[in-house]
């Protein structure tokens, strides 16, 4: 072995020696964490952004689980999960209450805000019928318009049972006198959301709940296609029903306590409702791999990579 070749093979396994310790300084090294989202995929890239950051900082991440929204909590809250990047607020403050709130587990950081809902009707119907709010499809008139399964109630494409949505509603059918006009469709909603849209496209009258972010208003523009309805008012001074809802991260208790530097991350991610729409336009088109849901959120990181290197920095100085 001639001297060249003695100090690459010598430079080489100086190298290779480093990498252990390199890799045991960071602060999450050795520690494995549990994710939990909701059954939703688009919930997927707020997720793989989290899990970035926490590969970043070392920590060994385990597959994501996941469950219906009050499942999702109590796993949170039991330390089965670590943490969720899937916690509305207020959509979701019973599930956090039920399953013991703020002695078991955090609100940790409102990481994206604005998340709207509402309900949805075709343009060319309201336009035609003067339809403001959900309220007048108690004339059995005007909820046949929407009928689609031909049993004279309106169709409305609602709700997964377990996300909890569809408790308010169901209370909106109740308070406004709605259920023996109006049949809330239920099941998987995107599956009956494809229904929707294949009636719309057939120029048949539509009836649905959706939410933002979300690919749906980007097949049914808000404005063209489809206008919003209130639970009660008109156009002018319209009660949408739902209150706007911030996207938290959730952690649970004792992770927290025991890793300050992934707490730390956690407080300090932000992700605008405009990227987290993106995604979901590109699920909606076939970008939907785990595969996919890490490039995009690799992408944002790198579109991003001044704000996330001082997340990083920021959250390995909070450990020491």
């Amino acid at each position: 072995m001639n001297a060249f070749t003695k100090l690459v093979a010598s430079t080489a396994l100086a190298a290779m020696m480093s990498l252990p310790a390199l890799a045991q300084d960071l602060p999450g090294a050795g520690v494995e964490v549990s994710p939990i989202k909701g059954t939703p995929a688009n919930a997927w890239f707020q997720h793989m952004v989290l899990q970035l950051g926490l590969e970043e900082l070392g920590y060994e991440m385990q597959e994501t689980l996941e469950a219906d929204f009050p499942a999702v909590h109590l796993a949170v809250a039991s330390g089965d999960a670590s943490y969720t990047f899937n916690h509305w607020r207020p959509l979701h403050n019973d599930f956090f209450d039920r399953a013991g709130g703020e002695a078991v587990m955090t609100r940790v950081n409102p990481a994206i805000t604005g998340a709207g809902q509402g309900y949805y009707i075709d343009r060319t119907t309201a336009e035609a019928h003067g339809i403001t709010s959900i309220q007048q499809l108690a004339d059995p008139e005007i909820a046949a318009l929407f009928d689609s399964d031909g049993d004279g109630l309106a169709n409305l494409s609602g709700c997964n049972p377990g996300w909890g949505c569809e408790i308010a509603i169901e209370d909106h059918l109740d308070a406004l006198g709605l259920r023996d006009t109006v049949e809330h469709d239920q099941g998987s909603y995107f599956a009956i959301m494809a229904d929707t849209i294949t009636r719309f496209n057939e120029g048949a009258p539509i009836l649905y709940y959706t939410w933002t972010p979300n690919w749906i208003s980007d097949v049914l523009v808000p404005g063209e296609d489809v206008v919003a309805i209130g639970v009660q008012g008109d156009s002018e001074d319209m009660d949408p029903g739902f209150a706007l809802n911030d996207v938290y991260i959730v952690a649970n208790n004792d992770f927290l306590a025991e890793n300050p530097a992934a707490a730390r991350f956690f407080e300090l991610v932000e992700i605008p409702i405009g990227a987290v729409n993106a995604a979901q336009v590109r699920l909606r088109d076939g970008e939907n791999t785990l595969e996919d849901f890490r490039a995009q959120a690799e992408e944002w990181v790198a579109a991003n990579q001044d704000q996330w290197d001082a997340w990083i920095a920021d959250a390995m100085a909070a450990a020491n």
